[in-house]
């Protein structure tokens, strides 16, 4: 069926209005680059800007409703930790603010606090991007050991359209959305994975425009940055303090480049490296898969778990296996969104969760496939959805080719054994969808941005910060960056210590000696 522009509209106000709040050519960068941070590097003593202006109190609540044991129950996450609350809302806003597609619609928000959390504290807006729905990243920072910062002032997620608790896309037909989520490895016979990979993501991306036309290009960055933007007005607040992680990091720099002058605090969590095309952003977050994998199964052979002394070779021998068709119905593909969507989990990983995936994993190796099923549900539903292809397809600048891919197919599945192989064919996933344009950056931004990241991030990797203190510091912001030295995404919700630098950040704008270094 084609959507016409008029059946479009109709049928996203009608799911928003009954929907209820529910739980290229070059691998450099091109922008100045900051060499990395050493730790110990005291507080700057370069003279300060105007202070800046602190977040603020809404004057308009939006109409929450509590919505806590259904988040929590939808996201497999146990009981809440007493008096948590989280509380969900919609808000209006315009389908595009620049007047090409006319039409409103409500988008979804969720604000976690705790009963004891001051009624007269300013929010914290959070969106992480298309990397996984801000709403399971706030709930996994909300049930992990985060009671300090939810006790000073409530977090509010902010959806990207399509994602999470906002309006879903279903463009695609349960065949096509198998055959990408598996890169086709059962259906392409004797065709080469890449080529199939490109054939299985032009079937995608035309079914998927035809079912969002005419709003097809309003799932951008910057249209989630204009989002941001309506519910400050909502709000009815002239600053707000804006965390993003991860891919949302680069919504957080189209807010700061769009509406600059509205923002009190700006930090960045993880980012994504400013200046690669889609093959040096992939090469990036294979790295710190590689390298969270390897600190995971560190952890999981301390604890003599039952993937034996080797669980980095054990996983290797998973992820060949399932390449090879031996792991009936699961393909590579799927095998590693799984890893994927573990590793890079909001929810702190404690001993109890990694011998939990550990004996999943274990039971897979012996052909029982029942223990590591919820794994692959969960990771399907947090990071392989509709919404999210759209999302990271309308955002993905300088795609990649089939002769560069089929490069690095053979290149990556060497370097990276159990990432590299999956990320190559994945290349060709977006790669006819209209590409975008490279992000433009803010070119003014007197602010000081707390700028964090962990030393083994499986969703951006962890070689991003430098170029992003480097664009920042040529807009004119000072910058201080927090790296966690453990593994998982993003760093906050995983690290007291970066806790207690936003904190800290969020109360006064002071940012925290540069280059410190929280442990694992």
């Amino acid at each position: 069926m084609r959507w016409t522009r008029a059946a479009l509209l109709a049928s996203t106000l009608s799911i928003l209005v009954t929907t209820a709040c529910g739980a290229g050519p070059s691998d450099r960068p091109a922008v100045a680059v900051e060499h990395p941070h050493q730790g110990g590097v005291g507080p700057s003593t370069a003279p300060a800007d105007t202070a800046p202006p602190a977040p603020e109190v809404p004057k308009v609540e939006l109409q929450w409703k509590d919505c806590t044991a259904p988040t929590f129950n939808l996201l497999s996450l146990g009981a809440p930790p007493q008096g948590l609350v989280l509380e969900c809302a919609e808000y209006p806003a315009q389908i595009d603010t620049g007047g090409n597609v006319a039409g409103m619609f409500k988008n979804a928000v969720v604000r976690a606090r705790y009963d004891r959390t001051p009624k007269d504290a300013a929010p914290l807006i959070l969106t992480s991007g298309s990397d996984r729905s801000s709403t399971a990243t706030l709930a996994g920072l909300a049930a992990g050991p985060a009671s300090a910062l939810l006790a000073a002032r409530p977090i509010i997620a902010v959806d990207r359209r399509g994602i999470g608790s906002s309006v879903p896309v279903s463009c695609m037909t349960d065949p096509q959305r198998r055959i990408l989520a598996d890169q086709a490895q059962f259906t392409r016979g004797t065709t080469d994975p890449v080529d199939a990979m490109a054939n299985a993501g032009r079937e995608a991306t035309v079914a998927c425009l035809d079912f969002l036309a005419p709003g097809q290009g309003m799932y951008d960055a910057p249209h989630a940055a204009a989002d941001i933007e309506q519910l400050r007005k909502q709000l009815q607040v002239e600053h707000l303090a804006l965390l993003g992680s991860g891919t949302g990091a680069n919504v957080a720099l189209n807010y700061a480049r769009m509406y600059g002058p509205h923002l009190a605090r700006l930090i960045l969590d993880s980012p994504q490296a400013i200046g690669l095309d889609a093959n040096g952003r992939a090469e990036q977050r294979v790295r710190g898969q590689e390298a969270a994998l390897t600190a995971w199964a560190q952890r999981c052979a301390s604890l003599n778990c039952s993937l034996g002394p080797d669980p980095r070779a054990t996983v290797i021998d998973l992820t060949n296996r399932a390449a090879a068709g031996q792991l009936p119905d699961l393909s590579a593909a799927a095998f590693v969104t799984t890893l994927n969507g573990y590793l890079g989990d909001s929810r702190t990983q404690g001993n109890q969760q990694i011998t939990e995936f550990a004996d999943a994993l274990t039971a897979l190796g012996k052909g029982d496939r029942g223990p590591i099923t919820p794994f692959v549900l969960r990771a399907a539903a947090a990071i392989a959805t509709d919404g999210q292809f759209v999302n990271r397809c309308t955002d993905n600048h300088e795609p990649s080719t089939p002769d560069r891919a089929k490069e690095r197919e053979t290149t990556w599945a060497t370097q990276y054994p159990i990432f590299g192989k999956v990320a190559a064919i994945d290349l060709m996933a977006c790669s006819a969808w209209p590409a975008a344009s490279p992000m433009a950056l803010p070119d003014k931004l007197n602010l000081p941005v707390l700028v964090m990241g962990g030393s083994a991030d499986p969703v951006t990797g962890q070689d991003g910060r430098p170029t992003v203190t480097g664009a920042l510091g040529t807009a004119g912001a000072r910058t201080a960056t927090v790296v966690w030295q453990g593994w998982g995404h993003p760093t906050v919700a995983h690290s007291g210590c970066a806790q207690q630098a936003l904190a800290d950040y969020l109360k006064d704008a002071k940012l925290p000696a540069d280059g410190t270094a929280c442990p694992a």
